[in-house]
């Protein structure tokens, strides 16, 4: 297995449009309005924390993505700094909630505030965002929202590439996001042991490669949003000592495929 610089141990995501699915749950909303969640989670990096100040999220449920009309704004839970380091491996926060008239949802937006940081080694830097973003962070979705169905989207920052370093020693936020809702495709879980082996496992198939790093304590791990397929998990040493591992597994759409415990064997 190549060898991977550690400023670029996250997940290898892609900002691209992805077909949406929904689940298949009652809205409390009655009229014409489909129910949208919005969730928060992330890719390992090797940061001590990487901290985004969230002020605002909005959709866009119209046609024409141009036209101001068109956005509106979903009720923000807890405006403020959230350490996207705490949502790896399957943890994720729900961010903000609303009833969203019916119709096609083709954009949304994330709006952030000035007090964005990264902590490495214990020191604390801020992350500069450039003034083209401070309008917000604007991706497609593209998704027909229909009434009476609960629609949860994952807002799934890659940490470790969200962040590029200055020539004088600084930090700059430029974010890589990707987006997927509660029901496309399927997810992979499992263990990844031991914990001295420094394990970390990547999920290939074809162009697509993910990599996660375990816990450290229980070598749990977790892939969420993945295509269906037959993915190959290769579950790789970071500990010279211990030997590298690989096999596949077929993930289904809406389900969660455990692949068991895997126990790194030593040389």
């Amino acid at each position: 297995m190549k060898t991977v610089r550690p400023v670029f141990i996250a997940f290898v995501l892609f900002l691209a449009a992805n077909s949406l699915f929904w689940a298949c749950k009652k809205s409390t909303s009655e009229s014409g309005s489909g129910h949208l969640q919005v969730m928060l989670t992330d890719g390992p990096a090797v940061y001590d924390a990487v901290n985004i100040d969230v002020q605002k999220v909005e959709v866009n449920v119209s046609s024409d993505s141009n036209t101001s009309s068109g956005w509106q704004t979903v009720n923000l839970l807890h405006p403020g700094v959230y350490n996207l380091l705490k949502f790896s491996n399957g943890i994720d926060t729900l961010l903000a909630a609303a009833d969203i008239p019916a119709g096609t949802l083709s954009q949304m937006r994330l709006v952030l505030g000035n007090n964005n940081s990264v902590v490495v080694n214990g020191q604390t830097f801020p992350l500069i965002t450039p003034s083209a973003q401070q309008s917000g962070l604007k991706f497609n979705i593209h998704a027909t929202l229909t009434p009476g169905i609960v629609y949860r989207l994952w807002i799934d920052f890659n940490a470790g590439r969200s962040i590029v370093t200055t020539g004088n020693g600084g930090y700059i936020l430029k974010p890589v996001i990707r987006t997927y809702t509660e029901a496309i495709g399927g997810s992979i879980k499992g263990y990844a042991l031991p914990g001295i082996a420094k394990p970390q496992v990547w999920a290939t198939m074809g162009t697509d490669t993910l990599m996660a790093l375990p816990d450290s304590a229980t070598g749990y791990y977790f892939f969420g949003g993945v295509t269906a397929g037959s993915w190959n998990l290769q579950f790789h040493a970071g500990d010279t000592t211990y030997k590298d591992t690989a096999f596949a597994v077929t993930v289904s759409t809406g389900v969660v495929t455990n692949a068991g415990s895997v126990l790194l064997p030593k040389k």
